[in-house]
């Protein structure tokens, strides 16, 4: 449910109503509604028991052009000391793309506890978060199963993989795009673990999952 309002108090309200609906996330645009305002939602929801997933609507406003603005590295980091449970991080694959080792240098910033100096991935100090919580990255924007290999490899085990077309337009309809999706994941993650590489034989991996699962040879 989206908790996003003009005041903080019409926020709250909306998370209330969640809670209400014993609906388990409220999201929250926090560029347009602000610091403050995401802060005071993320303190409702931890002492409530509800995920808050944080959307970046107006980012491209600061971040996408080089000569202003500021980039989204420190958005992310930002928006960790606001709060939050995970957010949109791009995908480095599909629509929503980005350089692959700064958005992984980001990511890093948003869930690991201790991140080292590594300027080749933007990162240009060490960065010790403490006992900070972490913020999960959310994989969304295009996605779909034969992005799989490459998001499994990208993004690992903690992370998020929000699939909206690539689960609704199967062509069986919504479920078989679940079980898809879900086909897919796994056999990338157990393939992984064998030792496979997946940038390598991310294709095959899929191709043979497709033989023992309908649901994704027909995605």
């Amino acid at each position: 449910l989206n908790a996003t309002a003009g005041t903080c108090e019409e926020m709250i309200k909306r998370a209330v109503f969640a809670r209400e609906l014993a609906v388990p996330i409220v999201m929250h645009d926090y560029l347009t509604g602000g610091f403050t305002a995401n802060t005071t939602l993320a303190h409702y929801c931890r002492d409530n028991g509800l995920l808050l997933h944080i959307h970046r609507a107006m980012h491209a406003v600061i971040d996408r052009q080089k000569n202003h603005g500021m980039h989204f590295r420190v958005l992310a980091k930002a928006l960790r000391m606001s709060g939050g449970d995970h957010i949109h991080a791009g995908t480095v694959v599909g629509k929503l793309e980005g350089e692959r080792d700064i958005t992984l240098g980001f990511v890093d910033l948003l869930r690991d506890d201790y991140i080292e100096k590594d300027r080749s991935r933007g990162i240009y100090f060490t960065q010790d978060w403490v006992s900070l919580p972490g913020v999960l990255p959310v994989a969304s924007g295009g996605i779909h199963v034969w992005h799989m290999p490459a998001l499994t490899e990208i993004f690992g085990d903690d992370s998020v993989l929000q699939f909206g077309g690539g689960t609704l337009g199967h062509p069986w309809g919504n479920a078989p795009g679940a079980v898809a999706n879900r086909v897919a994941l796994e056999a990338c993650v157990k393939a992984r673990n064998e030792g496979r590489d997946l940038a390598v034989d991310g294709g095959d991996i899929i191709r043979e999952a497709c033989k023992w699962s309908p649901e994704l040879a027909a995605a």
